[in-house]
């Protein structure tokens, strides 16, 4: 299996993945689980409140467009994890039957200043809708190991993997 490192990271790389979309009952199993509430999983109370109608929990939402990545991109990674994620953002509320398309971005990267062996990759991921909007934003923060000294470098690097755009 190939592994990427920090040093296969390039400012600006970008991905797109697979659209995909929820059913009413995708909507309110996650929901029931995770995140109860009226809006999330009662169609009456839903339908009463601010959005006329169910919405999906903005936690699914936010799984369903960071976890293309993780599944395509960050296991093929040297990566020692995240220390978590920044500013997430929920601009408009996911349907049932809603076509979102995640995507990534690379938007800051940094070599550690108190440990030569790894540096940080900041990434935007973002759920984008049919009228290519956002409907959510998140920033998070992955650590990667640097490349061993002789270890060959990647081909292809992860910007330019498949799903890449």
């Amino acid at each position: 299996m190939t592994k990427y490192y920090f040093e296969d990271f390039r400012l600006g790389d970008k991905w797109r993945f697979e659209s995909w979309s929820l059913s009413r009952e995708e909507l309110i199993a996650f929901a029931r689980e995770h995140d109860p509430l009226p809006i999330h999983i009662d169609e009456e109370a839903a339908s009463a409140g601010p959005h006329g109608g169910l919405i999906a929990s903005g936690f699914q939402t936010m799984i369903k467009c960071v976890r293309p990545f993780n599944a395509t991109c960050l296991v093929h990674t040297a990566t020692l994890g995240s220390p978590g994620m920044e500013d997430l953002r929920w601009y408009k509320p996911v349907r049932a039957g809603d076509v979102i398309t995640p995507r990534a971005e690379i938007s800051e990267i940094a070599p550690s200043r108190s440990r030569p062996d790894r540096g940080r990759v900041h990434f935007e991921f973002s759920g984008i809708d049919a009228a290519g909007d956002p409907v959510m934003v998140c920033h998070s923060i992955f650590i990667f190991l640097r490349r061993p000294e002789g270890h060959p470098a990647a081909d292809p690097r992860p910007g330019e993997l498949p799903s890449a755009i």
